[in-house]
């Protein structure tokens, strides 16, 4: 099956991004918590799962910064997607980014959300 990141694969709404961080926690890393809503909410007709992405500017500066992380999670999910259950992810950056080189960051990212795409399933 074909890695594509459609417009249905994401969260658009405000109220999905506060229902999906109202709900429960399914992991926790070094950088980013991943949540979830409680339950599946009855007026939308979801088909797959779908990524929303929190990235402060208070724990990550600099704009280069924070596109980086969300290019680097948004391609981890795309790969990951067809594997994943039907729910609403939110990534969340909760710890301020130490002084790295973008391509250590990059690295970084991506290790923990594999590890952290992998505690969701």
């Amino acid at each position: 099956m074909r890695a594509t990141f459609p417009a249905a694969a994401r969260l658009h709404r405000p109220s999905e991004y506060a229902s999906a961080l109202k709900g429960k926690r399914l992991a926790r890393g070094a950088l980013f918590v991943v949540t979830t809503p409680r339950d599946l909410p009855v007026d939308t007709d979801i088909t797959c799962a779908r990524l929303g992405l929190v990235i402060a500017k208070r724990f990550a500066a600099k704009s280069v910064t924070r596109n980086a992380i969300k290019r680097v999670i948004r391609e981890a999910f795309r790969q990951k997607r067809h594997e994943l259950p039907v729910r609403d992810l939110v990534f969340r950056l909760h710890s301020k980014v130490g002084p790295f080189t973008l391509t250590e960051l990059k690295a970084r990212v991506r290790g923990e959300i594999d590890v952290l795409l992998n505690r969701a399933m």
